[in-house]
């Protein structure tokens, strides 16, 4: 019997992880700094890995992995730019970035609490994605 919880909560993940490259290509043609380019780039491609992996997951369950809502994209794209405008600097690049790790850390904590019935394997994959947007906020701070 397929536990709701645990898909609910793979849904989620995935949507996070992807929205996660998604902000990151946004951000990577502006980064002049190449240490912060390649920082950059090796996250985005562990969230790739990640979702593929959710991709996964979530097909054995027969469900199918959706890209996050177009409103959710649209508001970041919106928020990037708009602070990209007044200032395309690699500090604010990393700002956006951190900006987006905390929401992804508290967000998944919320549902960590939210669906408690998920599988051990949901919940690791959801911890796994909340130790990545931590250990890059991290990371992100000289560039701060």
């Amino acid at each position: 019997m397929i536990n709701e919880d645990t898909v609910y909560l793979l849904r989620e993940c995935n949507s996070s992880a992807q929205m996660a490259v998604h902000a990151i290509d946004e951000i990577l043609e502006k980064i002049k700094n190449q240490k912060l380019y390649k920082l950059l780039s090796i996250s985005k491609n562990h969230h790739e890995q990640l979702g593929g992996e959710l991709h996964e997951l979530l097909h054995k369950f027969g469900d199918p992995a959706k890209d996050p809502g177009v409103v959710a994209k649209g508001m970041s794209w919106i928020k990037t730019n708009a602070r990209l405008m007044l200032d395309n600097s690699d500090q604010v690049c990393a700002s956006l970035i951190t900006d987006g790790c905390h929401m992804g850390v508290k967000t998944m904590h919320r549902l960590l609490n939210e669906f408690l019935a998920a599988d051990r394997t949901a919940r690791n994959k959801a911890k796994e994605l909340i130790q990545m947007e931590e250990n890059l906020a991290c990371e992100l701070k000289p560039y701060l």
